[in-house]
Order: structure tokens, then sequence, then C-alpha cells
């Protein structure tokens, strides 16, 4: 099953463009490697009263240009898709100009112990004023929100569905442009993979991620963002049969057509493959050595 991405993206920086009956979308300056050309952040309803999806990140510019596209309607809700530093900081101040309440899961690493240290991108200051579980609605003057609750990316990501438009934002979990990044310890490899499959069930018919444009065809695309994560599951079991049992071996063979400077990243995401194999009982790991059980 072929995984098709779309790349082909453009929006203006700052300007709000209608993408929908009720959504409009206002693109951060942020583009990289992991944000693509920069967070799109999500503003909802058709009346005086709108919703905020994700933010973004603590950049005046994108919190003035959100401001301007704000002008003359009310902010309600702001909701967090999960706490990543290009996703929740610009929270702060809209919550502080507009008195939005802000709604989310938890606080960064929220699923995980307090003691473990996690990624340096986690916004550790962000605290929903409200918080959320998986399947409770946020109804409010215009619009209505199913909380999707979807860890695997993040111990405390959440997909907010618009039942009046089909459509689910996605945040991080799914993406059109490009495959996501699972980091241990706040993200996990099982839960992910269960999330996707959450999500194939659900029927929805469009996604808007965070990052990139939407995907339309939700139900093909999620089966082969699913059968990708397999695949590359699959290489993982085969390196080990040949003797690659460290993970900066794997990454080289598996990875060996990817910007090296990605491979960090994909060290990570092999790990976290590893760790669910390791506790299905799959693998055994030894130090840093794996081996098949």
């Amino acid at each position: 099953m072929t995984l098709a991405f779309d790349r082909n993206f453009a929006a203006p920086v700052g300007e709000p463009i209608q993408v929908s009956a009720m959504i409009t979308r206002v693109l951060a300056a942020n583009p990289g490697a992991f944000t693509f050309r920069g967070t799109g952040t999500y503003i909802i309803g058709r009346g005086r009263e709108v919703a905020l999806i994700d933010p973004g990140p603590a950049d005046a510019a994108h919190i003035e240009a959100l401001k301007r596209a704000l002008a003359g309607r009310r902010l309600t809700h702001i909701l967090i898709t999960h706490t990543h530093n290009d996703h929740s900081p610009a929270a702060a101040p809209l919550k502080a100009w507009s008195g939005a309440k802000t709604y989310g899961f938890g606080p960064h690493g929220s699923g995980q112990d307090s003691a473990i240290k996690l990624e340096e991108g986690g916004d550790r200051d962000f605290v929903p004023d409200i918080r959320v579980k998986d399947g409770e609605l946020i109804e409010a003057d215009g619009f209505s929100f199913e909380c999707v609750f979807t860890p695997g990316h993040t111990s405390n990501h959440m997909c907010f569905a618009l039942g009046a438009e089909g459509a689910l934002f996605t945040g991080d979990h799914v993406m059109g442009w490009s495959t996501t990044v699972v980091t241990p310890p706040d993200g996990n490899m099982a839960q992910y993979m269960a999330s996707l499959r959450k999500l194939i069930a659900r029927k929805d018919q469009i996604l808007w991620p965070t990052h990139g444009g939407p995907v339309s065809s939700p139900a093909s695309f999620l089966a082969a963002y699913l059968a990708h994560r397999l695949e590359r599951e699959a290489q993982i079991l085969s390196a080990l049969e040949r003797g690659q049992d460290t993970i900066p071996k794997m990454v080289a063979e598996i990875y060996a057509a990817v910007d090296r400077s990605l491979h960090p990243a994909a060290a990570r995401s092999v790990e976290a493959h590893l760790i669910q194999l390791e506790a299905e009982g799959r693998v055994l790991r030894r130090g840093q050595h794996y081996q098949l059980v």
C-alpha cells in the first residue's frame, strides 16, 4: 500500500485564509524539518463567537496576525491538540487578550511519571483551564467539537472533531505531508498505532493537520499510514535477523535514503518500535543491543 504525501502546500504567512464554510487558517512563520511550512492555526465558527485550535508558537508576529484575524469577533475557546512548542505557547497571550478558556487533555507529559525528563521541545508552562477526555463534547454558540483522544505522538495528544463539516483536526497525529515522529518516553508507538486504528474506525470526511494541507481521502490515507508503520516494524525485525543489533546500525540501513540530518529523529522512532516489540515479547534488549526472541 503506497503512502502518497502531498507537499504542494502554499499559504501566505500571517494572512487569514478561509478554507471552508466554518474554518479559517492563519499560518505562522516557523517552517522547519518537523513543522513543514509552519504552524497552521485554525479559527472555527460562522458567527461572532469563534474557537481557535493550536494557537502556535510564542511568536509576536503570529500572535498579532491572529488578533487581526479575530477583529470584530469574540474568541471563546482555545483548543490545544498537544503541548509541543510549535502548538501551545501562544495560548497564554491570547487567553490574556481575549479571556477565552483553554481546553486540552492535560499538561506536557501528563501520561508520564513526573520524574521522567521529557524532550526539550515541550511547553511545560501550559496547563489547560478545562481538561477534556475522550468522547467529551465542547459546545458553544455556532460550533461543537467532539474530543478524540489520540496518544502516541505525545501522551496528551487530543484531536477535535467538527461534526458540522465531518472534519477532524489531527494536530501532529496524522499529517498529509509526512509521517509523524514518535519520541519516547512521552511518545509511545503502541499507543500511536492504536490511535491510528481508532481514526480508521471513525470515518471522518476530511482531516485538518496543524502542518500542511488537508487530507481529503482519510480512509485510504490512514490505511496507508498504518501500513507504513507496520512495514517499518517488519524492516526492524528483518534487520535484527541479519545481525543489525543496535539502533545506529538499523537507522543506517533502514533510512539510508533519508537526509542524515533526520537520522537522530529516525533513531527515536526506531527506539519507539523496539520498546513496543520488547513489551510484546518479540524482542529482547541487552544494554544497547537487541535480539529476536
